[in-house]
């Protein structure tokens, strides 16, 4: 009962708030994305819903492929508890709906795409990608020295892991928690700690950041008052999205987003695991930049509104996972180097964006993309209200997830020779 209560209050959620967005100007210009977060949060952090017990938790870091059935089984022979048992399927919805919420979202947000301007993008995108890697790498190491002093155990297999994180995504975490031997709790920390520290940068950034930024870099070259300007308070861009005109249409578009979904999971089950990401994205996006390319699917009216909700759903599942419950014997030292490589790298990819002459939104899209990976690049987009960054801040994304492996590795084996 408590599953099918979080399905119905994920799914429909995003309606009350688009609501309050339209009757509401102040709710409106906070933004739909935002009030999904902190909902989320709110959600995550009253103790309505269970969270692993310590011992599941470790047993779930070093087996990620456990099953449902498996957790069933564990209960039956008192290795777990029935509280275990219910946060697991939890755990398992959370998952399954972040994976379809945004690789349906994806397709949606794109096929509307007008391809014939991305050609005034590609330049300062590649120095943004430069000045990005860069930025993370350097603030890693010297947040390496200073916390170092701290004493926290084996820093230097955590300085891969943030490099592999904040380069990549969580699929590089895990792969170099194996590739360094990082030992339960530290990773759990690491990880924790990650969660929390980047949700913390994401409502930064979709709160002030863009309004801040703009103090001191260029404004994005391509106009985005035509993608979320302020005619969508009264005239609500998702108004009229369930007449029969709109509807029909959309159903098509629907349609192809799961067989364009559809191709993705099927290439991804002929690569390893840690690459299926990678796969997915790449493929979901091709796909979908060459759908736009089809009139009769890049005139479909309220795609791209149709995606936002999904992203939307997304938000209130991302952040309802951010549990301050699991803080407890957290290290300070730790929680101070993740959030220095997390702000200090945004903070030093503002100052080379301003010498190199990179507009606002390309410099924090390529953030995110480092920071949280791919996945988030069309819920920062849709809080910034510029669609035109979404594909170069997936590339980017996609990019990290090749290069974040390699990277967390090489330096982490320097470091521990330091």
């Amino acid at each position: 009962m408590i599953i099918i209560g979080l399905v119905i209050f994920y799914v429909f959620t995003p309606l009350l708030i688009l609501h309050l967005c339209h009757r509401y100007k102040f709710v409106n210009k906070l933004g739909a994305v935002i009030v999904a977060y902190l909902v989320g949060l709110l959600i995550g952090n009253i103790g309505l819903l269970p969270s692993f017990s310590p011992m599941l938790n470790d047993f779930l870091l070093t087996n990620p492929e456990t099953t449902a059935k498996q957790i069933e089984a564990m209960h039956a022979s008192g290795e777990v508890g029935a509280t275990d048992v219910l946060a697991f399927k939890i755990y398992s919805l959370r998952d399954m709906l972040m994976s379809v919420t945004i690789l349906l979202a994806i397709p949606l947000l794109l096929f509307s795409a007008n391809i014939s301007q991305w050609k005034n993008l590609a330049g300062k995108t590649v120095t943004s990608v430069l000045i990005g890697f860069m930025s993370v790498v350097l603030v890693v190491v010297i947040g390496f020295f200073i916390f170092k002093l701290e004493g926290t155990k084996d820093l230097w297999k955590v300085a891969g892991l943030l490099i592999g994180v904040y380069t990549g995504g969580t699929p590089n975490l895990a792969s170099l928690k194996m590739m360094l031997e990082v030992d339960a709790n530290t990773y759990i920390l690491t990880h924790t700690y990650d969660l929390v520290v980047g949700v913390l940068y994401l409502a930064f950034l979709m709160t002030v950041g863009q309004r801040m930024f703009h103090k001191f870099l260029p404004k994005f070259p391509i106009s985005t008052n035509e993608d979320f300007g302020d005619k969508h308070f009264g005239d609500d861009p998702f108004w009229g999205i369930l007449k029969r005109e709109k509807l029909v249409p959309l159903l098509k578009a629907f349609g192809i987003a799961i067989a364009i979904f559809a191709v993705g999971g099927a290439l991804s089950l002929l690569v390893p695991k840690s690459r299926v990401m990678v796969v997915v994205i790449l493929t979901v996006t091709t796909l979908s930049i060459l759908a736009s390319l089809i009139p009769s699917v890049n005139r479909i009216d309220k795609t791209f509104e149709s995606g936002m909700y999904l992203i939307l759903i997304f938000s209130l599942v991302v952040a309802s996972m951010a549990d301050i419950r699991n803080f407890a014997g957290l290290t300070p030292g730790l929680f101070g180097y993740i959030s220095l490589a997390v702000f200090g790298s945004l903070f030093l990819q503002v100052i080379l964006a301003k010498l190199f002459k990179v507009d606002a939104d390309t410099t924090m899209i390529t953030s995110v993309a480092f920071i949280c990976s791919p996945p988030f690049v069309p819920v920062v987009a849709g809080a910034l209200k510029n669609r035109h960054i979404i594909v170069s801040g997936i590339t980017i994304g996609i990019i990290g997830y090749a290069v974040g492996n390699y990277l967390g590795y090489i330096v982490a084996e320097v470091l521990s020779k330091l």
